[in-house]
């Protein structure tokens, strides 16, 4: 559906033949109540482990984050067998395939789209929905065809959707986005307490 990410996938296959380099499926603790919404694969990251958010920094916060607050069990290793767990939670993506330069283009995203919708509908007990980026957001409230406009993308804000369930956004928990400090651990990190405290009444 997709040929420009093919081919990088098929790039990335011939330089290192040992990574996953592939659709990332998502990874989900049964029945879970909290869903994680992030953008695509890293290149060096779930493209290489097959496991989201596994083997780049993105993953070395959330999944610390996601620990501190009983979203997962065990200690993250960046590796897809390092044992870890979740715990009432689903991470997905919004694009499945690597992009070039962690940038889908819009024919992409629109692409993936059905598969994030089946999510969706295949997990009806999730009450909470964190987006980690704008393109995760838009993306996600397309499923629902809501006008963007009257949902705004923004750190901590929470817009309900009509299948019941909270949008919650977030900055991306990117190397870029923390060194700039346009999100900090602590703001991340309150994203995931509001979503506890939700989730536990």
């Amino acid at each position: 559906m997709c040929p420009r990410l093919v081919q990088f996938r098929n790039g990335a296959r011939e330089k290192f033949p040992d990574w996953h380099n592939g659709p990332v499926p998502n990874w989900s603790a049964p029945a879970p109540n909290l869903m994680i919404v992030g953008l695509a694969p890293g290149l060096r990251g779930a493209n290489r482990t097959g496991r989201p958010f596994t083997g780049d920094w993105a993953g070395d916060l959330l999944y610390q984050t996601l620990v501190k607050f009983g979203f997962a069990q065990g200690e993250y290793g960046q590796s897809s067998d390092d044992g870890l767990k979740l715990v009432d939670a689903i991470i997905v993506n919004a694009v499945r395939c690597v992009p070039p330069e962690n940038k889908p283009i819009g024919a992409e995203i629109s692409n993936c789209r059905p598969f994030l919708e089946a999510t969706i509908e295949q997990n009806s007990s999730v009450q909470i929905v964190v987006a980690l980026g704008g393109i995760a957001h838009n993306s996600f409230l397309t499923v629902f065809g809501v006008k963007k406009k009257d949902h705004p993308f923004g750190h901590g804000n929470e817009h309900r959707l009509p299948n019941g369930s909270l949008l919650i956004d977030s900055y991306h928990c990117s190397r870029y986005n923390t060194n700039t400090k346009v999100l900090t651990e602590e703001m991340f990190e309150d994203i995931f307490a509001r979503a506890r405290q939700i989730i536990d009444g």
